[in-house]
């Protein structure tokens, strides 16, 4: 087994392409097959697996949670941490806190067009920490 915390600094409300950082993360680890998790310890920021040939999707994708859970300060009760808090929660719990890919020949079994993001949902940057776990 092998662990390995990835530190992401990310940009508001964007998909950040985080394949390449875990592609590294299965090669350090040397492990010829095996499972890849990849978990984001943080409950307004998640993880997916997602085109990544063309940059349409990913704004399509955000423009779509835009509409499924809006942030306009009158929704929801929790609000401690500014009003795109709570909108972030929602988010994260319809979409993912983790993924696991499949390792074969030293390398994540992904298809040709997809890649794995870390979907930052709050309005601010920040500082956020994905754990990948092979084994």
């Amino acid at each position: 087994m092998f662990q390995q915390i990835l530190k992401v600094q990310t940009q508001p409300k964007r998909l950040h392409n985080i394949t390449c950082q875990v592609e590294t993360v299965v090669a350090q680890s040397q492990a010829e097959t095996g499972l890849c998790t990849v978990f984001v310890r943080h409950t307004s920021a998640s993880l997916i697996i997602q085109e990544n040939a063309d940059p349409d999707v990913l704004r399509d994708l955000n423009n779509f949670f835009a509409k499924l859970v809006p942030q306009d300060g009158h929704s929801y009760i929790h609000d401690a941490e500014g009003q795109d808090d709570m909108p972030a929660h929602i988010r994260s719990a319809i979409t993912r806190t983790s993924e696991q890919i499949p390792i074969a020949q030293g390398r994540l079994v992904l298809g040709t067009w997809q890649g794995i993001y870390l979907w930052e949902h709050r309005d601010f940057s920040h500082s956020r920490q994905v754990v990948i776990h092979v084994s």
